[in-house]
């Protein structure tokens, strides 16, 4: 049922309806995913698509048509790309809707809950403690309304707002509420012009992405005047213009490693189609490699250790205090100031309210760590963590036991006193009546949680605004290694944080600006972190963190920073963004591989080649046999294979290992099958079997060595694509310009180059591997 609201009205149904009309409606948010159009051109239009357009027109000249089939591959590749992207599309927009926030606006003078783009001009918006401003305007009124304006000046300082003072979208209540009136919608709202400068800034950064971009950007410069050289060493050399076409066509198709950048952005959109079915959001792809990399998390322990439902246990009154008494006190604060975090709602579900009506009040902020009210009569009642409320003032030693005793116990130890007065940030004289206790429930899943990234050895910090004693003991109560070393951040000095950061597991006490710096530190000291938080006290941290995570419960100004949101506001759905991390890069370093070894050898042959007087040793539609069956479907097949073994960080070393010796064998191989062409004078046919032979041989083993350990699937795919290669070979020689499979002159050759492949092959790799690990030992002693 909608809630009434006094005095301010809003605008009335046909006035909304007016400033529609009149376009004066706020536009939606920047989309997650790419449009439709937008897929398709990403897709198609791009550089080696272009070539292999080119080059497919060069082909056409010949009048050799099957050697077009490379086309057909493309296109097919191309198409999977396509379509699984719009298949992740669609999933990854579903969630975003979910994890979508409303925003409170007075309309026909109640209370209604729209979306931000259906906001109009001259709209009356709501703003409670964690809501982002999702507009520019004016405020109309205040309860010591406290606007943190970060995200637009980079400091933590917060700024009070008083009626008819501006105030601006992308900003965030941190404290208090108001009444607001729109005067800047659509593009000329602040944050638009905020959103456009963060999309031409620089995404996530990926170490995979960078790398395969790298090796795309050598290609570039390479494959277009390599192929030029070699067009014009083989028409100097046999000044037969088709023949000098297919073999130029063939060495760069060999070297473009088309579907690797394919392969890897589909990796990606998968997983984030299989997050959005685990009910996590991702906002920015290349943050599950950056996540599965992490090596240390940094969480708050409400909502993600604990569920976040807080209740209230216990009053406990102190100095001869009566609990009626005590009770009142705390009530008159808890409703007096209007908040509406957890501790509040804990309490007021506990107490019933005692009808004041204060002549001050003084929300809850979370650099303060207390709210307080001044009653009619002038009393200061003041609720909140004992150590900022007597921060000025020392407690009774027997006081601080109990406190302890308490926090020990795990509880959320509060302070309710009476003040002679407030000072900006300071109670003056306070007076302790009692404590109150409030209860945390660890969720189900917690222990479980920890304990996997525990043995994934991703280690846990807990960085909260408690008690550190109450938060240690939460800690270890759910299972998180080390929780006993805690620290006080209150009492840490600047120059002592850095080293708190590395030494510490538990933090409390911590004001918003110390979690930013302690996750810095942690930086600094070459640590990957990830951040978890629900609240306006997290957005500093959060924004620092290499990897930003929210609960969809949380603010909306923490979800609109985080690279993923967790929809049902459940930690434990980390397990799986932190697997599908892994499962993207240990894939993709095994398959990259298998594409880089079509890559290398065709760039050394067709160097060779230019030098040489014979033709290039492959046609086209030789390769493209080897092309799908061994690179291109089984490497859709291993990506998307689980694979959550611990991120190594070694991705040329992994790739090279198993690429280089492949393609040295190809190369080597093609090199004694031209000296036994030369001497035996076989002819061009026979000499390119052969080649192609040896190739899928070596391609095939490096296959099967990509595919460990092997499982069942594994199993029948490399016997799979082995079978349809062998059938090609058997039955369909002639269309790829291969000799007769009964032909025994070309098994008389084969044969024993095929039985020497793998103990060649396993020698080169012990050396090639031999020296990139002295190499690597090598740097880590410079």
């Amino acid at each position: 049922m909608a809630k009434q609201v006094e005095k301010i009205t809003g605008l009335t149904s046909e006035q909304v309806a007016q400033q529609i009309a009149k376009g004066n409606q706020n536009t939606s948010p920047a989309p997650l995913t790419h449009s439709i159009k937008e897929i398709f051109q990403t897709n198609i239009v791009t550089l080696f698509n272009l070539i292999n357009v080119v080059l497919g027109l060069f082909v056409l000249y010949t009048g050799s048509y099957k050697n077009l089939l490379f086309l057909g591959i493309v296109f097919f590749n191309t198409a999977i790309g396509i379509i699984q992207e719009i298949r992740s599309k669609r999933q990854i927009d579903k969630m975003a809707i979910l994890a979508e926030g409303k925003v409170q606006v007075v309309r026909d003078g109640t209370v209604q809950q729209v979306m931000p783009e259906e906001l109009v001009l001259d709209d009356v918006i709501l703003l409670e403690r964690g809501d982002q401003v999702p507009v520019d305007g004016v405020i109309l009124t205040s309860q010591h309304l406290e606007v943190n304006e970060s995200q637009i000046t980079g400091e933590a300082k917060t700024i009070t707002k008083a009626v008819g003072d501006p105030i601006i979208s992308a900003t965030y209540v941190e404290s208090g509420s108001a009444q607001m009136k729109a005067t800047k919608v659509g593009k000329d709202t602040f944050v638009n012009h905020l959103a456009e400068e963060a999309r031409s800034g620089s995404d996530t950064n990926s170490i995979l992405l960078a790398t395969i971009n790298k090796i795309i950007k050598t290609l570039t410069y390479v494959i277009i005047p390599l192929g030029i050289a070699l067009f014009i060493s083989k028409m100097i050399s046999s000044n037969d213009v088709n023949r000098a076409i297919l073999g130029t066509v063939a060495a760069m198709t060999g070297m473009i490693p088309e579907g690797l950048v394919l392969l890897t952005s589909v990796t990606l959109a998968v997983s984030a189609a299989n997050l959005a079915r685990k009910r996590v959001l991702v906002r920015d792809l290349p943050a599950i490699e950056t996540l599965a990399r992490v090596d240390t998390i940094c969480l708050d322990k409400t909502g993600t250790i604990t569920s976040g439902d807080l209740r209230l246990d216990k009053i406990v009154p102190l100095n001869s205090k009566s609990d009626a008494a005590v009770t009142k006190l705390v009530a008159q604060v808890a409703y007096g100031t209007g908040d509406e975090n957890e501790t509040a709602r804990a309490i007021k579900a506990g107490i019933a309210d005692p009808n004041v009506q204060p002549t001050a009040t003084h929300p809850f902020s979370s650099a303060r760590k207390w709210s307080a009210v001044t009653l009619s009569d002038g009393t200061t009642v003041v609720l909140g963590a004992p150590q900022f409320i007597f921060k000025d003032a020392n407690l009774a030693a027997d006081v601080q036991t109990t406190i302890d005793d308490y926090a020990k116990q795990g509880f959320r130890v509060l302070a309710v006193a009476t003040a002679s007065g407030i000072d900006g940030d300071r109670v003056v004289a306070p007076e302790l009546w009692g404590l109150v206790l409030i209860t945390d429930v660890i969720r189900p899943n917690a222990v479980s949680t920890f304990a996997f990234f525990r043995k994934q050895g991703v280690k846990i910090k807990v960085i909260s605004g408690d008690d550190p004693t109450t938060a240690s003991t939460i800690a270890r109560n759910a299972g998180i290694e080390d929780a006993q070393n805690f620290v006080d951040m209150s009492k840490v000095p600047d120059e002592q944080l850095a080293e708190a950061a590395l030494s510490e597991t538990v933090f409390g006490r911590v004001t918003p600006d110390q979690k930013q710096r302690l996750i810095k530190a942690m930086q600094d000291d070459k640590h990957t972190v990830a951040m978890t938080g629900d609240g306006v006290n997290d957005l500093l941290a959060l924004r620092q963190a290499d990897c930003g995570i929210a609960m969809a419960s949380g603010s909306e100004s923490t979800k609109s920073i985080a690279d993923f949101v967790l929809i049902d506001s459940d930690f434990n759905s980390m397990v799986g963004v932190l697997n599908e991390g892994r499962r993207v890069i240990n894939n993709i370093e095994q398959v990259a591989s298998m594409y880089l070894i079509k890559t290398m050898y065709s760039v050394a042959l067709s160097f060779i080649f230019i030098f040489m007087t014979t033709g290039y040793p492959f046609e086209p539609i030789q390769l493209t046999p080897i092309t799908s069956l061994m690179v291109g479907f089984p490497s859709f097949v291993l990506a998307l294979q689980p694979n959550f073994s611990k991120i190594t960080n070694q991705f040329l070393k992994q790739v090279l290992k198993i690429s280089l010796p492949a393609a040295l064998l190809v190369v080597s191989y093609i090199m004694v099958i031209e000296v036994l062409g030369f001497t035996f004078h076989l002819d061009y046919r026979f000499t390119s079997t052969l080649c192609v032979l040896l190739t899928g041989t070596i391609c095939w083993l490096s296959l099967v060595m990509v595919s460990r350990p092997l499982n069942r699937l594994k199993i029948i795919l490399d016997l799979g694509v082995l079978i349809v290669f062998g059938t090609i070979i058997i039955f369909f020689n002639s269309l790829f310009s291969l000799v007769s499979f009964f032909n025994p002159a070309i098994w008389l050759f084969a044969v024993p180059l095929i039985l020497t492949v793998y103990p060649v092959y396993v020698a080169v790799q012990g050396v090639i591997v031999g020296y990139l690990n002295r190499s690597k030992r090598f740097k880590d002693a410079v």
